[in-house]
């Protein structure tokens, strides 16, 4: 086996092997990757959606819909009264003032390294700051209008659907790199 195909158990287990601890292995191996002289790959990429949802870097997906069901939980179930009512007030900020945008940028951005953390953080919230009163403007001329629930429903349908569309493409993504190397 070459050195190329070799998994980072076994590139340890040779190190160790020559009489070098785990921890400098490890760290030559971080070195390794850093410098880009080695690519770490999952040995079966995903080939569909549902596949990408069920692997390691589909967790974001799943976290996305846990805070929703957060945020819905926080407005029929938990009380509306004092200490309560501020787990309702920081879900629903964060839902709109961040979740939005989050995903939309997901979906224009699939891959990880195209921005940093804080760009990613300031770009969510200014998306979101851009979608959430267009949602608004589309409900003003439906029947439904301007209330809690329709604002919901809505915000969490297109949060959803640019959840999907963000997955997608990242499995896109996925399957173009791994054809690649």
């Amino acid at each position: 086996m070459s050195s190329e195909e070799l998994t980072v158990e076994q590139y340890i287990d040779n190190a160790i092997a020559s009489g070098e601890s785990k921890e400098k292995a490890a760290r030559q191996l971080y070195k390794l990757i850093e410098n880009g002289d080695v690519q770490i790959v999952e040995p079966k990429q995903a080939s569909n959606l549902l596949e990408y949802l069920t692997k390691p870097y589909g967790v974001w997906v799943w976290a996305v819909v846990l805070f929703i069901a957060l945020v819905l939980s926080s407005i029929y179930l938990i009380p509306s009264f004092a200490p309560y009512v501020y787990i309702r007030y920081i879900a629903g900020a964060l839902f709109v003032l961040y979740l939005p945008g989050y995903v939309l940028l997901e979906a224009l951005y699939p891959k990880a390294d195209e921005l940093d953390r804080l760009e990613r953080l300031a770009l969510s919230i200014g998306l979101s700051l851009a979608l959430v009163p267009l949602v608004g403007l589309v409900l003003n001329y439906t029947p439904w209008g301007i209330r809690l629930e329709p604002i919901l429903v809505s915000l969490i349908i297109l949060t959803l659907a640019l959840a999907v569309l963000a997955a997608y493409r990242k499995l896109k993504y996925i399957i173009l790199s791994s054809h690649i190397h």
